[in-house]
């Protein structure tokens, strides 16, 4: 019996072997459509990549790195990288650090689920609903944009606007409102062309004015000023009739007066002698002035324009200016799309940078943390000096997480950037997009856009499983 011993043993093995081989091909059988799909949709694309990144745009002709040299000295290309630059640099840091503090602030209190919830809102959100809800939100009219109007609500309460504001956008001047015995100053202002004395009347014309601007102030039907001794009287009113078209000059029974307008007297050294305000039949009056000759002056501020509106959408730039280069401002200039795209995008990723750091906070001593409070420490050194240092790991998967999110940002610029600042707001991404499609397919250029975006975008992979693996 026991000589038979390996036999039996060898025959069991012998058995079992042909049952190991089924159960690995079923194993193979079951992996090879991924592994099919896979090398179809990633590897070979990889390569085929690569290949293409050294062919001209039709991919029939070797042109060896001609591609790669006008990735780096085509100007639109280089816009790109410097906002790639931009968003590694600005965007990562701010949503980690938000990220933190939304993830201490939720602990603290009460209705922290409901916090939470909230804050984790916009991740469900898809990428284009979120950028088209935030171009909306940075609309340029005050009416629709929301930051907009809160901009014009703080730039009116420092400067009102005047009765009759000029709007530049509607290509209307000051020189397009005077008619009849005024002209402009220069200086945003509209001065009497003739000099006037004690005793005299004055009429000032102004075309241009809206009725609905006249009703809203309560405008009445303008009545001529008549002349009383040792006394200036005045009208300034809406110069235009509906029965008299074409006439100027006359004040006819179907005209308003301008109500509210400030009007001073000025000597004919430029001194300003007095100020009044007209009535809504647009007659005014200065009495006690003394000899001499005198013009009238309609104040600048009666045509102070409301807040236009930021073009945060825009190509417009904030550039440094402290002695630098025209290159140097160009490269390190931030256009005003990139600044309103990256508060967007914290917007849709701030909630899950809360939840990754939350759930590394809910794992921490808290042992330790007591312990530094009895110490003395306050809440923001245990934040500073305990917390933080003990979420390391977690703030750095959350730090390279969205270094390479924001390496291949694509979709929030092609939604959000208008037609006229996508050019200025342009990433590798989106570059590689435009070159490659825009126009029909073009592979050569695109392809070593391509190429360079993955070899940037590998060096964080590689730290973040390197880190990882230093884990396990």
């Amino acid at each position: 019996m026991t000589a038979a011993t390996p036999e039996i043993t060898r025959f069991g093995g012998l058995h079992r072997a042909p049952g190991r081989r089924r159960r690995n091909l079923a194993s193979l059988a079951f992996l090879a459509p991924a592994a099919i799909w896979l090398l179809v949709v990633v590897v070979y694309p990889c390569f085929a990549t690569i290949r293409y990144s050294f062919y001209d745009e039709s991919a029939s002709r070797f042109v060896g790195l001609a591609n790669y040299k006008a990735v780096f000295s085509t100007d639109a290309i280089l816009v790109a990288f410097r906002n790639n630059i931009i968003w590694v640099l600005v965007f990562p840091f701010l949503v980690t650090v938000i990220g933190l503090m939304l993830a201490v602030l939720s602990e603290r209190i009460r209705w922290g689920t409901a916090f939470k919830t909230i804050i984790v809102m916009p991740v469900v959100f898809s990428a284009t609903a979120s950028a088209l809800v935030w171009r909306t939100i940075f609309d340029l009219n005050p009416h629709v944009g929301v930051v907009n109007a809160l901009e014009q609500t703080a730039s009116d309460f420092v400067r009102p606007p005047g009765p009759y504001p000029v709007d530049a956008n509607l290509g209307q001047s000051l020189a397009g409102l005077a008619s009849t015995g005024v002209r402009p100053d220069g200086h945003g202002s509209l001065v009497s062309i003739s000099t006037v004395n004690a005793g005299h009347t004055v009429e000032l014309g102004l075309i241009g004015v809206s009725p609905q601007t006249l009703a809203l102030l309560g405008a009445r039907t303008a009545r001529a000023p008549t002349a009383a001794p040792g006394v200036i009287d005045g009208l300034v009113w809406r110069d235009f009739s509906p029965s008299h078209p074409g006439a100027r000059g006359r004040v006819y029974p179907d005209e308003d007066g301008l109500a509210d307008l400030q009007v001073s007297l000025l000597r004919t050294g430029g001194s300003a002698v007095a100020t009044t305000t007209t009535r809504p039949d647009g007659q005014f009056k200065f009495a006690n002035i003394g000899p001499g000759s005198f013009r009238v002056q309609i104040d600048a501020q009666n045509f102070t324009s409301s807040f236009g509106g930021t073009f945060w959408l825009g190509s417009s730039s904030v550039t440094p200016t402290s002695g630098l280069s025209q290159t140097a401002q160009a490269l390190l200039s931030v256009p005003l799309i990139d600044i309103a795209m990256i508060v967007a995008y914290l917007w849709m990723w701030a909630g899950f940078a809360m939840v990754i750091i939350a759930a590394g906070l809910s794992s921490l001593n808290r042992e330790v943390l007591e312990a530094a409070r009895i110490d003395g420490a306050s809440e923001w050194q245990v934040l500073k000096r305990v917390t933080t240092p003990m979420l390391a790991p977690v703030l750095a998967v959350v730090f390279v997480t969205m270094v390479i999110n924001v390496l291949k940002v694509f979709d929030i610029i092609l939604n959000m950037a208008p037609g006229s600042s996508q050019a200025a707001a342009s990433t590798l991404a989106f570059s590689m997009y435009t070159h490659g499609f825009e126009g029909g397919i073009h592979s050569g250029l695109a392809s070593a856009i391509a190429v360079i975006l993955f070899a940037s975008v590998v060096p964080a992979m590689a730290w973040n499983l390197k880190r990882i693996r230093g884990q396990m």
